[in-house]
């Protein structure tokens, strides 16, 4: 029946010009095409297709019957006798129709899918859509970048594997559609190379591709995962994908050295001012990307000119860092301690000059790092970060490490990382205080304003001393090393100049802190002995107020443990004041009676 209907329906349209065909005639010829796969007709669908009497037809309607096949083609089971019919009914179409009519329906049918679907669709029909776009000669870049556009559209959804074994299994086929996507877009990239004459079309394409190369290099290459150089990296996918699209860039005229060290100059190599407006964020990602892909993973390194200086570099590389660390997916942050590592270990220790710090991701670089320390809830990170930072500390010179520990004590907002800041003033004052000559910016004037934001309470007495522990703690070692090491006569570090106002606004107020909150702590452990008892009894859990906030509900036992810890910390503290004092007291008692000698 269904056959009997398609033969009458061509029938029909054979005595009509092409011109005269009907829009009622295309969906009528569809629907029974579609009726004759239903039913199994496949033999005689193949036989009309095939006739010379119903070329025109075949030319002007038989894309409508591309859907249907596909469809075929993804729901028949592999192993099905009727698949090589339909592969063969998929080439006949595409050989036969109008290329700019299957173009568009190749198009929509590769947008319909999501999830696992994606990739078997896309695998599917890469080939076909290749064949229909190199048919096509007028606006063939316009029909290559629609294309690549839908295909990036689609891929840029899929998850990206993470680990070797994501990787290996590529369940949602990504890594595949990517290998098939490079033989995709290679006859376009020749047909640019091949091209002597500089056409305006030809320019076109390569804008297209041009744009393709930094949308991928953001999806997938922006957070994808590389195999160790070492292990298998020839059977990396991903890494193979990043290398030809690198390959790309060089294939039409834009080598990556020519991309990246263009990149944020008001005036780009980019021909195209379309191009100049893609959106800023995006193409970051791509650079951020690329310079990735390139100093860390090595590829096409060897492009790079040698006779560029590390500190250059590092100055380059810091704004796509920064936009690494801005960044809260690991796989992307993680890039950028990648990158900024690979960039610090080609300097020398004290060598970075201070001038470098008035660019801005020089000091936004050092805050990201700050925030992926105190927040990030991978270990791994969090110690990478910190290790980061000090190699980044190592390698400025004095008057760097002194401006950069200033925007850090200012901006922190971290216990922990002043502590880390403030040993890293105790290790420059120790190598000043050892040399000949003396380093201005850790010993005298400077020094004493640096130690004004170290040796004080944020809130005076009111400080939370258990919240500001590390700080407090770092800043009294500090205090008890320069009493040692600086004699009241000799005052290198100014330190004897400035000792009254250290007690007005640190040790004073410290000492009344402290007899506050141990007072406040120890009336909270006797409260919570004292309602110990009802608790047990009652089998419930306490709560206990604390500097104003409720601790969370807990066994009285494991409160009590709490604060019995805070305890032991404020006598920690005190302990160390009153040595810091005691030193205070021998030094200027010993230096009155050398004086009166």
């Amino acid at each position: 029946m269904a056959v009997e209907e398609l033969q009458s329906i061509i029938k029909r349209c054979q005595i009509l010009d092409e011109q005269d065909f009907k829009e009622e005639d295309f969906g009528l010829f569809q629907l029974a095409g579609q009726r004759c796969l239903d039913e199994g007709h496949i033999d005689q669908l193949l036989e009309i297709i095939q006739n010379e009497k119903n070329k025109v037809i075949i030319k002007n309607m038989g894309w409508n019957l591309i859907g249907p096949v596909v469809r075929c083609l993804l729901w028949n089971d592999k192993e099905d006798d009727k698949r090589k019919y339909y592969f063969q009914m998929l080439d006949l179409l595409v050989k036969l129709c109008n290329p700019k009519e299957l173009l568009l329906g190749l198009l929509e049918l590769i947008e319909e899918p999501s999830g696992k679907q994606i990739s078997q669709i896309i695998l599917l029909l890469l080939q076909p859509l290749q064949t229909v776009i190199q048919k096509l000669h007028n606006n063939k870049a316009y029909s290559v970048g629609l294309a690549l556009s839908t295909l990036w559209s689609q891929l840029s959804v899929l998850p990206v594997p993470y680990s070797k074994e994501q990787i290996q299994t590529d369940d949602y086929g990504l890594c595949q559609c990517c290998k098939a996507l490079i033989e995709f877009t290679k006859p376009f990239v020749e047909e640019v190379m091949d091209d002597k004459e500089h056409s305006l079309e030809n320019e076109k394409l390569k804008d297209e591709l041009l744009k393709f190369c930094f949308k991928s290099l953001k999806c997938p290459l922006l957070t994808a995962q590389f195999l160790e150089q070492s292990e298998e990296a020839g059977n990396d996918p991903l890494r193979y994908f990043a290398s030809e699209i690198i390959g790309f860039l060089s294939a039409i005229g834009h080598p990556f050295p020519k991309v990246i060290f263009n990149h944020g100059r008001k005036k780009r190599t980019w021909d195209y001012l379309e191009f100049e407006e893609e959106e800023d964020k995006q193409l970051a990602d791509s650079m951020a990307s690329l310079a990735y892909l390139v100093f860390v993973q090595g590829i096409s390194i060897d492009q790079l000119p040698m006779v560029l200086s590390p500190s250059y570099l590092l100055q380059f590389n810091m704004g796509h860092i920064e936009v690494f660390l801005q960044r809260t997916e690991e796989s992307v942050f993680s890039k950028g301690l990648d990158l900024l590592e690979n960039g610090l270990l080609r300097i020398e220790d004290n060598s970075l000059l201070h001038q470098y710090l008035e660019i801005k991701s020089f000091l936004t670089v050092p805050q990201g790092l700050v925030k992926i320390m105190t927040l990030c809830p991978i270990e791994t990170l969090r110690k990478k970060s910190l290790a980061m930072l000090q190699l980044y500390i190592n390698k400025l010179d004095s008057q760097g490490k002194y401006t950069l520990f200033r925007c850090l004590l200012n901006t922190s907002n971290h216990s922990g990382v002043e502590a880390f800041i403030i040993q890293n003033i105790k290790n420059q004052i120790d190598i000043s205080l050892k040399r000949t000559h003396n380093n201005k910016w850790f010993t005298g004037p400077q020094l004493i304003s640096l130690l004004d934001l170290v040796l004080f309470l944020p809130e005076g007495a009111e400080t939370d001393l258990l919240q500001n522990s590390d700080r407090i703690m770092a800043s009294l070692n500090l205090l008890r090393y320069l009493v040692i090491k600086d004699n009241e006569n000799d005052n290198q570090t100014g330190l004897w100049t400035e000792l009254g106002k250290i007690e007005n606004n640190f040790l004073k107020p410290l000492h009344t802190g402290l007899n506050m909150s141990k007072a406040h702590y120890e009336a909270e452990i006797k409260n919570s002995q004292e309602n110990s008892q009802e608790v047990q009894n009652s089998k419930d859990l306490c709560s206990v107020t604390v500097g104003g906030e409720e601790i969370p509900n807990m066994p009285p036992e494991m409160q009590l443990k709490v604060l019995h810890s805070a305890l032991f910390t404020f006598d920690l503290i005190e302990s160390v004041l009153a040595r810091v004092e005691e030193l205070i007291e021998m030094k200027t008692k010993s230096t009155s009676e050398e004086n009166m000698g």
